[in-house]
């Protein structure tokens, strides 16, 4: 029987016992610290689910393309299970398929080659992250210095000067004022991860920057958008999606409560726990909401579930947190997909476990 094959019959046989009885049992790692067994079930379902053994994360649910965004997914989770050899096809399949002359990750690829070249920045920045936590984890300089570089590109390709402040952009597609950004690619915790490897000073001003970006758009109880453009006086709009969407909290956006969520900063977990009561008007929780709070679509989704944990738990609501952290799992075997697999593990992770260099408010909860 195949690694990946092994490994996700044991995440689902693990992770269904546990959702069944409700428990978030401690297990102890020998390749790493105590953390929740439901998390390090989460993570394993996802690496053995979605991960081929040549390291290309596949969609395939999607199509069975490949994204950079997935290959650092599937990193994060990698470090956070302590699978070091998963780790290391993940990120030589990427390096070999996926890495821009800027050393930045083309976006997509299908069908043996890179259909889609630009970068996007969240997974940049999540590989950075991933990178310089594997290289401390493992004991691997080389990807601690990969992790450095290639944030050192993120910095110097996709991050902008504004009235603002420094201010991560969606990628280097974006190269003229109005800057396209995308709330949910901000994190506070890969950015403090980064600047506490590297020292580089830019890294706490993109942390403020974005910040007051973030600040703004979710101000008199608004959702933050999927997507919005800064101008280079600092002044924000709230637009639709790039394929025409309208202004709305969505798939992304529904991730910006998790990065905040795990930040060490309070003022970013405020901004987090600013979002319960809106998150929290429906249950189950519903994959789409206008930025006032109202339900878009009665379809559901483990990232919505976990966005709602995430709010509740930087909210100090650890009880109901839990409660939605078990809903995601729920979702996630009703209808198995390759995000709502990644959110609902990463979910987990960073709000109960340190392991990914965050401040998790559920810790002594998990």
């Amino acid at each position: 029987m195949s690694r990946g094959l092994l490994s996700l019959v044991a995440a689902v046989v693990a992770l269904g016992a546990l959702v069944a009885v409700g428990l978030g049992t401690l297990v102890t790692s020998d390749s790493g610290p105590v953390r929740s067994s439901l998390a390090q079930a989460a993570a394993e379902q996802f690496l053995g689910s979605y991960v081929d053994p040549d390291g290309r994360v596949v969609r395939r649910d999607q199509g069975g393309d490949t994204v950079s965004e997935g290959q650092a997914y599937a990193m994060l989770l990698a470090t956070a299970a302590g699978q070091e050899e998963v780790f290391a096809s993940v990120w030589g399949w990427t390096q070999d398929n996926l890495r821009r002359p800027d050393g930045l990750l083309s976006w997509q690829w299908r069908d043996g080659e890179v259909v889609d070249a630009e970068s996007a920045a969240d997974a940049d920045l999540d590989a950075a992250r991933a990178l310089v936590l594997a290289g401390e984890r493992f004991g691997r300089e080389e990807w601690s210095r990969d992790g450095l570089r290639l944030g050192r590109d993120v910095l110097e390709h996709e991050t902008v000067l504004t009235g603002a402040g420094r201010v991560l952009t969606a990628g280097t597609w974006v190269r003229d004022a109005p800057y396209e950004v995308n709330p949910s690619y901000a994190s506070p915790a890969a950015s403090a991860v980064l600047a506490k490897a590297s020292g580089d000073p830019r890294w706490a001003e993109l942390q403020a920057g974005n910040h007051q970006v973030n600040q703004a758009l979710v101000k008199d109880g608004q959702l933050p958008p999927d997507w919005a453009r800064v101008q280079r006086d600092g002044s924000i709009e709230v637009t639709g999606g790039p394929g025409g969407e309208p202004a709305r909290f969505g798939y992304d956006a529904a991730r910006v409560s998790l990065r905040y969520a795990e930040s060490c900063d309070p003022q970013h977990r405020e901004l987090a726990a600013q979002l319960t009561d809106e998150l929290s008007s429906t249950t189950p929780a519903r994959a789409v909401y206008d930025l006032a709070g109202s339900p878009q679509t009665t379809d559901t989704h483990p990232l919505a579930d976990a966005s709602k944990a995430a709010a509740l738990a930087a909210a100090g609501e650890h009880t109901a947190a839990m409660q939605a952290l078990d809903d995601a799992d729920a979702t996630l075997q009703a209808t198995p997909t390759y995000y709502g697999a990644a959110w609902a593990a990463l979910g987990r992770v960073m709000l109960t476990d340190d392991v990914l260099g965050g401040c998790p408010p559920l810790e002594q909860a998990a």
